[in-house]
């Protein structure tokens, strides 16, 4: 059995990173055609599949490639479609970043709740991927983890040095808690000492205090927060998206400690290896 969206929806906004405008149409698809983008601005329309092996640069957010057309900050939508269990989706978007709207995937979820879910048979729906034992990937002292377990689950820990944030932890089981309600909400976050050097960098262009959380030495300066762990729940949901590009979610326990997308992404891809 596989599922798709029941309507097609159209959401449009700013994206983090280049600060430009884009639409975005998510639309039902056909069984066994997976979730994938198409850059309806482009000529030939190609398809950007949502999968590993797609996976570009991951420099604070994940981009797929496809013979050298590109699409960015992909991860709160596709947390939003994996989670609420849609296997198959067309996502056309007339641009080369994924709007960032307030932050979260809030607005993505209630999106796909109004669309509706369609349940379809599908023999091309991937395996799930059943582990045996362990699989690490570490880079000092960040880590990602996937270790056997008899259900999926997702654990995040941060630690930040700053008083607002601190350490953190957040965990989260598809089957128990629901993701619209306790993960979807939290929104990306940020640090005001980094902001000048990062867009000088290129990156954040799109950022405002209506899209993201910002943190400073001294306090929160756009509170109120969502959850009181609420940039620990933001990286689970930046976990679940990258997750997600592995097909289906593998029958494990996650745990990440101060990882990044570079690191989820080495993970999937050891992941995928034993897949296969």
């Amino acid at each position: 059995m596989g599922s798709t969206l029941k309507a097609e929806f159209e959401l449009s906004g700013v994206g983090l990173h280049f600060g430009v405008k884009t639409t975005v149409k998510v639309m039902p698809a056909n069984p066994g055609d997976g979730r994938y983008f198409v850059r309806v601005d482009l000529p030939e329309k190609p398809i950007i599949p949502a999968e590993v092996a797609a996976v570009g640069q991951t420099t604070l957010s994940t981009e797929l490639v496809a013979e050298n057309v590109k699409v960015r900050t992909v991860e709160h939508l596709l947390a939003s479609l994996s989670a609420n269990g849609i296997d198959e989706a067309r996502i056309e978007i007339n641009g080369e970043e994924v709007p960032l709207l307030d932050g979260s995937a809030k607005i993505w979820c209630e999106e796909i709740a109004r669309s509706g879910i369609a349940i379809h048979n599908s023999a091309l729906i991937p395996s799930l991927i059943v582990l045996r034992e362990p699989v690490w990937i570490r880079e000092g002292d960040a880590f990602v983890a996937a270790l056997p377990a008899s259900d999926v689950r997702f654990t995040y820990g941060i630690d930040f040095p700053y008083d607002a944030i601190g350490n953190q932890w957040h965990s989260w089981n598809p089957t128990q808690e629901d993701f619209t309600q306790e993960i979807a909400p939290a929104r990306t976050f940020g640090f005001a000492d980094q902001i000048e050097q990062l867009q000088q960098a290129g990156l954040i262009k799109g950022g405002s205090l209506e899209n993201a959380l910002v943190c400073s030495h001294s306090g929160w300066v756009n509170p109120p927060l969502r959850f009181t762990n609420e940039p620990a729940r933001h990286k689970l949901l930046d976990l679940v998206g990258d997750m997600s590009l592995l097909g289906q979610f593998p029958t494990a326990h996650i745990i990440a400690y101060k990882a990044s997308h570079k690191l989820h992404i080495q993970l999937a891809n050891k992941l995928t290896e034993i897949g296969s």
